[in-house]
């Protein structure tokens, strides 16, 4: 059960520990749907887009507040632990939030939140992408408890070529609290509160885990409940989700559409009909957009020779290579390493030098300043 608190009772604790080590078994960055036979897409896509550390902190607030959030180059979050407020998206209707609901940005838009509607906004003093504790104010007797209490932060991706799974994304994803109490999420957000409360060891190398299993679960629970069209069709279709996990898991493999058919179970032309009707591009188009793609992130932030990354993308050839590479890209892949600086995420300088993820509870009082 999610609960602002962090001190957890041993009974709590010992029923989150069978759900974590549930989860634990079930869901990894490298394995997420456990039916595939190669590499699990989700994973790999958010694996490959990620860049940096996620970021994450705790904030109460003390009403009345009004947060107006500016928009970031990062998929932001907000998680309800105790009390309610309301989100408030800049164009749609505002949406109720209790304890349990969670509110993921996938493209970090403006929002705001606030206790009240009707309450006037001021601008956030940080952005999701940088959620910096204010120096916190001494805990005494006559301190009033805070009336809501969130678990706020960001996910920082790289957009220079963003993966067509996430662009299916809408802007705003809201999982309700009856779909996040009593479950694996449910526990990671409950530890993710209590590792925010206090510093102990491996506190950098925990929360880095929960934030990446709490980002995989909201995407899981997005694309469980869109099975009709595109990629959350497409992973949830044996054939289409067998060829992605064949591609995903030996991209430079020299696949043909009938042995990625052929591991698949079905017909050629019945294969290339369903992938290019659910991803939006034949099966060996995809297979080359995302060689192209691993490979310029390669030629962007390492210094692997020009015959290695070749060899890796599936190319006998630098030649073959560099002719692919210029289709795609419109410049020889030399040109491309030299005129595009290895990706950083922004604030890099912000936190310890182990991690982006903020310690202390940020103490919103808006009736205090």
């Amino acid at each position: 059960m999610i609960s602002g608190s962090s001190n957890l009772k041993p009974s709590v604790c010992d029923a989150q520990c069978v759900i974590i080590q549930d989860l634990c078994e079930s869901v990894s960055i490298e394995s997420c749907f456990d039916s595939f036979d190669g590499v699990d897409p989700l994973s790999d896509v958010v694996t490959a887009m990620r860049i940096g550390e996620p970021h994450s902190g705790r904030v109460e607030h003390h009403a009345p507040f009004g947060w107006q959030f500016p928009a970031v180059d990062a998929a932001g979050f907000h998680v309800v632990l105790s009390g309610t407020c309301w989100f408030l998206p800049l164009a749609a209707d505002p949406i109720a939030l209790r304890p349990g609901d969670i509110v993921f940005l996938t493209g970090g838009c403006t929002h705001a939140l606030a206790d009240d509607p009707a309450t006037p906004l001021r601008p956030a003093a940080a952005s999701l992408r940088q959620v910096n504790p204010r120096p916190p104010r001494p805990n005494t007797a006559s301190a009033s408890r805070p009336e809501t209490v969130l678990l706020c932060g960001a996910y920082f991706l790289d957009r220079s070529r963003a993966h067509p799974m996430l662009a299916d994304l809408p802007e705003v994803i809201h999982l309700p609290a009856p779909e996040t109490r009593h479950t694996p999420i449910g526990a990671i957000i409950d530890l993710l509160d209590s590792e925010l409360a206090a510093d102990r060891p491996g506190h950098d190398a925990m929360l880095r885990s929960l934030l990446d299993a709490l980002l995989l679960h909201i995407l899981r629970g997005w694309l469980d409940r869109q099975t009709g069209t595109g990629w959350s069709a497409a992973l949830h279709d044996p054939a289409v989700a067998a060829a992605l996990s064949a591609i995903h898991g030996s991209p430079g493999h020299g696949w043909t559409v009938a042995e990625l058919a052929s591991h698949a179970g079905i017909s050629r032309a019945g294969l290339a009909r369903r992938f290019t009707d659910l991803i939006g591009r034949p099966p060996i188009a995809y297979l080359t957009w995302w060689r192209m793609t691993l490979a310029a992130r390669q030629l962007r932030d390492t210094d692997t020779p020009l015959t290695v990354i070749a060899r890796d993308s599936g190319y006998a050839s630098e030649f073959a290579f560099a002719h692919a590479f210029k289709n795609e890209f419109g410049q020889p892949p030399g040109r491309f390493r030299r005129t595009n600086p290895p990706v950083q995420p922004p604030d890099r300088d912000v936190g310890r030098s182990t991690g982006f993820a903020a310690r202390v509870v940020t103490r919103a009082m808006e009736s205090e300043e």
